[in-house]
């Protein structure tokens, strides 16, 4: 609870120096599936046929990290991305729009982002293209990815504990916002 503390400080303080409200109103959620530590729980994610736990996060249109769900890989996108919003409109208030990818077009978080007053761009990919396909806000959270994974001790899960591997990412984040080095 205090890592989250001080990354959400640390957002603020980092929106309002580059010109922006302190409380973002849009966000963009997404998920990523890495390999765990020997004998921590784990799941089975059948979409990338890999065992592991899933990093869900919700981020800022900027890139800034808002929150992380780990999560076993065998929970659905949507199912997780349920908890994430409630957390988000706890944290968040005044976001009101999120974008996501066709993972996540599932009628109960449909249901939820009514529930809980957001409103959720799904962007698909067309199949008639072949190949790579960059969605609009897809690059984002990709660079999200990328800069938590830039320190070393997230592109594994080394932590066997899920709060302790939950804490990680807003260190982690915390720390290139505030523009500090290891």
């Amino acid at each position: 609870m205090l890592f989250r503390t001080i990354h959400h400080i640390a957002l603020v303080l980092d929106r309002q120096r580059a010109g922006r409200e302190a409380s973002p109103s849009a966000g963009i959620t997404n998920s990523q599936t890495k390999a765990p530590a020997p004998g921590a729980e784990r799941g089975y994610d059948a979409a990338k046929k890999t065992v592991g736990r899933k990093r869900h996060i919700a981020i800022d249109t900027d890139g800034r990290l808002l929150t992380v769900n780990l999560r076993p890989a065998d929970i659905s996108n949507s199912a997780a991305t349920q908890m994430i919003l409630e957390s988000i409109r706890k944290r968040w208030p005044w976001i009101k729009h999120f974008f996501a990818d066709d993972a996540y077009c599932r009628r109960q978080l449909l249901d939820k982002t009514i529930f809980l007053d957001f409103a959720i761009a799904v962007e698909r990919r067309i199949d008639a293209k072949p190949g790579f396909q960059m969605l609009p806000w897809r690059w984002v959270v990709e660079r999200t990815f990328g800069g938590l994974t830039y320190r070393r001790r997230l592109v594994r899960d080394y932590e066997r504990r899920i709060d302790v591997s939950d804490a990680m990412p807003h260190v982690s984040m915390a720390s290139l916002l505030l523009r500090i080095s290891h």
